[in-house]
C-alpha cells in the first residue's frame, strides 16, 4: 500500500510486540520540547542557586535576588495574591507535565499489524491517517453514481460523507460502505475502525 509508512524501533529488548490478532500499542511521542524546556528550566534554577550558594561559603554576600526571595518567603501570607498565583502555575506545569508523560501522543500515526516471525521483532509499522483517508477516497470515487466524497479516518472510526448525481442512494451507499470496507481491510491496521457512511444528493442551485 502506498503512503507515507512510519517505522519505530522501541528500546530494549522487552518493547511490547506487534503480532496479528493480538494487542498492539499505540506509537508514543517522544516528547523532546517539553523535556528540553523543563531540563533548560531546571539547569538554570540550579545553576543560580549553585552559583551563589558558592559564593556564600568563599565569604561573599549572597546575591540581591535571593535574600529579597528569603524576605518575601518570610513575610508572605499564604493568602497573598503573589503566593495564590505561583501555586496555581506550580499546579498547572505539574498537570502538563502528569498529562504529557500518560498520554501517548501521535495521534496521526495508526498502528498497523503484522505476522508474527517476519522481520526484525522490534520494528513496528504505521500508517499517517492523511495518507489513509487519501487512498480510500480514491477507491471510493470509483463507485459508481459518486461525484464527490470525503474521508476522515480517525482510531475508532472512518467516516465518508459522499455525493451522488445518479443512481439510487440506497444502492451507492451500499456500493460504498462495501468499497469502504474492503479498503480499511486491505490497509493493514492492528485494529480495524468501525465505518459511518453517509450519501447525499448534491444541494440544487
Amino acid at each position: 500500500m502506498s503512503g507515507p509508512v512510519s517505522l519505530e524501533k522501541p528500546a530494549g529488548e522487552g518493547a511490547p510486540r506487534a503480532v496479528e490478532g493480538g494487542p498492539v500499542p499505540r506509537f508514543r511521542s517522544a516528547r523532546r520540547l517539553p523535556a528540553a524546556l523543563l531540563a533548560a528550566v531546571v539547569l538554570a534554577a540550579a545553576g543560580f542557586f549553585l552559583y551563589d550558594v558558592t559564593a556564600v561559603r568563599a565569604g561573599r554576600p549572597a546575591m540581591a535576588w535571593r535574600r529579597r526571595l528569603a524576605q518575601e518567603l518570610a513575610t508572605r501570607h499564604l493568602g497573598d495574591g503573589l503566593v495564590i498565583a505561583g501555586a496555581v502555575a506550580a499546579v498547572l506545569a505539574g498537570c502538563w507535565l502528569i498529562v504529557l508523560a500518560v498520554t501517548p501522543g501521535l495521534r496521526g500515526v495508526l498502528p498497523m499489524r503484522r505476522a508474527d516471525g517476519t522481520g526484525d521483532d522490534g520494528v513496528r509499522a504505521g500508517l499517517e491517517r492523511g495518507a489513509a483517508a487519501l487512498v480510500l477516497r480514491d477507491r471510493l470515487m470509483e463507485v459508481p453514481g459518486v461525484q464527490a466524497v470525503r474521508v476522515d479516518v480517525g482510531r475508532r472510526v472512518v467516516r465518508a460523507r459522499a455525493r451522488s448525481h445518479f443512481r439510487d442512494l440506497d444502492e451507492v451507499r451500499t456500493d460504498v460502505n462495501t468499497v469502504l470496507a474492503e479498503g480499511v481491510r486491505e490497509l493493514g491496521l492492528a485494529r480495524e475502525p468501525s465505518l459511518s457512511v453517509h450519501v447525499r444528493r448534491p444541494a440544487k442551485r
